[in-house]
């Protein structure tokens, strides 16, 4: 590897780290991964991926695998418990505009395959941060192993809770420049259930899902504030989620205060089997006799089902000198708009193309505007996804805002969804250092400066010329 180039330590081995360490192998850049954990477990159900990520599988040659792993989803239904179909939201209209259908993937095949775009002598696990530091050429960070590891850049890429964040915040608000709002706990208003079937037969008891383009089903309680989601997967497994709707906002101190405080507290050691046995009986939409939730949870392997916090918070502070924040890290939204893994992956492709786009030996300076540059471009539609994906989980909400919210979404004119759906998909950015993808469908996709300015750089670098 060149001398030249900028070492990056990337803390974190999610989705939108691992994203980041696949780019900056291709590019050729020296990185390491670090994660606190001794294996990562993808916990959770699927992952909804269409035209904002599949031209990146394309650049990085692992497309075909990828469609294989998932089932192609033409539809949303959307039901009230006992009262059948409420509406459905057709996504037909983003095949024409992009080419590309939205997928449901299994969550630990799509990691599975973005883990093996990364070396595994780069990435080191059992590496929790202790402590992290910066000086005018280098950035260094302590592991709970006694070891120190230096680079030029470091990414915290390591969740809602992140370490680097947390660290990174203690010393500006220190120096006074931490705005008050990023002082605030992670709020979140609902708290999820998730969890994926074992392989079963779909024609004995679910014919809706035995097919090669299947709906994603949504449903209402119809007097509890719940709401659950059951898709089909491509290795014929149901994925699965149950929201639990918040009377108020919480915060993850507050449930530790409670847990401390009571005995019954839901945050105990068995928190996921209990919200199991509390929501076995909602019935299912579809099926070829009457069933439920419980009747999934039989299916499902107990450490394949977590309890999670939904929180949601689009920090104001990414980055201080030499260091940024990446996905969940800087911005945490709610999974009803399906955009959080989407969003930290888009993330890593601005903060890669950036990384390649800077100059020989970069300084300093160069470094604070290159995170500068892409908190510029990332916080837009970053924002307007957190916003959106607020607005559809008001839809779920119980009381007098929901029942609004969801009279509304029933009553939408198709013309006003479809420059809507038109707004959401403009936002296919690529890989400025790997050849294009011939955009496809009918509508053409926003100019991302980051990958515009690691375009001029990989052209210049195929026709001889010297980079600026």
């Amino acid at each position: 590897m060149s001398s030249d180039k900028p070492t990056v330590l990337i803390v974190g081995a999610g989705l939108g780290g691992l994203m980041l360490g696949a780019l900056l192998e291709k590019a050729n850049i020296p990185y390491a991964i670090f994660e606190r954990t001794a294996e990562v477990k993808p916990l959770g159900s699927a992952l909804m991926i269409g035209a904002a990520i599949i031209p990146i599988m394309e650049q990085l040659g692992i497309v075909d695998e990828f469609l294989t792993l998932g089932k192609a989803t033409p539809e949303v239904t959307v039901s009230r418990e006992n009262q059948g179909p409420l509406y459905t939201v057709s996504t037909l209209p983003q095949v024409e505009y992009t080419g590309y259908y939205n997928y449901i993937v299994a969550r630990p095949f799509f990691y599975d395959l973005m883990l093996r775009q990364v070396p595994k002598d780069k990435i080191h696990f059992n590496k929790r941060v202790l402590t992290i530091g910066q000086e005018e050429e280098r950035v260094k960070i302590q592991t709970s192993d006694n070891c120190v590891h230096e680079g030029d850049i470091l990414v915290g890429a390591d969740g809602a809770y992140s370490a680097v964040r947390q660290r990174m915040y203690e010393i500006l608000k220190q120096e006074g420049k931490l705005p008050k709002i990023d002082q605030e706990e992670l709020p979140f208003k609902s708290t999820c259930l998730v969890g994926q079937t074992k392989p079963i037969d779909f024609g004995a008891d679910f014919p809706e899902f035995n097919r090669d383009q299947v709906a994603f089903y949504n449903t209402m309680a119809e007097d509890r504030p719940y709401t659950w989601v059951i898709f089909a997967t491509a290795q014929s497994t149901i994925a699965w989620m149950v929201i639990h709707h918040l009377d108020k906002e919480s915060s993850k101190a507050a449930e530790e205060q409670r847990f401390r405080e009571s005995e019954n507290s839901q945050w105990g050691s068995h928190a996921a089997q209990t919200m199991c046995d509390e929501t076995r009986d909602f019935p299912l939409p579809i099926g070829t006799k009457k069933m439920t939730m419980g009747d999934l949870y039989d299916l499902t392997p107990m450490d394949m089902v977590s309890k999670v916090m939904l929180e949601e918070k689009v920090f104001q502070t990414w980055h201080s000198g030499r260091i940024g924040l990446l996905g969940d890290a800087c911005h945490k939204l709610n999974p009803s708009g399906a955009q959080g893994a989407v969003s930290a992956m888009h993330d890593a492709i601005a903060l890669g193309n950036l990384i390649y786009a800077l100059p020989s030996n970069p300084t300093a300076l160069d470094i604070e505007t290159m995170f500068s540059e892409y908190q510029a471009e990332r916080i837009v539609p970053v924002t307007e996804s957190y916003n959106n994906s607020k607005a559809l989980a008001k839809v779920m909400e119980r009381g007098f805002g929901g029942a609004v919210a969801l009279f509304v979404r029933k009553h939408f004119p198709a013309w006003l969804m479809k420059v809507m759906l038109k707004r959401g998909i403009m936002n296919r950015p690529q890989i400025g250092f790997i050849a294009a993808i011939p955009l496809k469908g009918t509508i053409a996709a926003n100019v991302s400066p980051s990958m515009e300015k690691a375009r001029a750089i990989y052209e210049k670098t195929k026709t001889g010329s010297t980079p600026i």
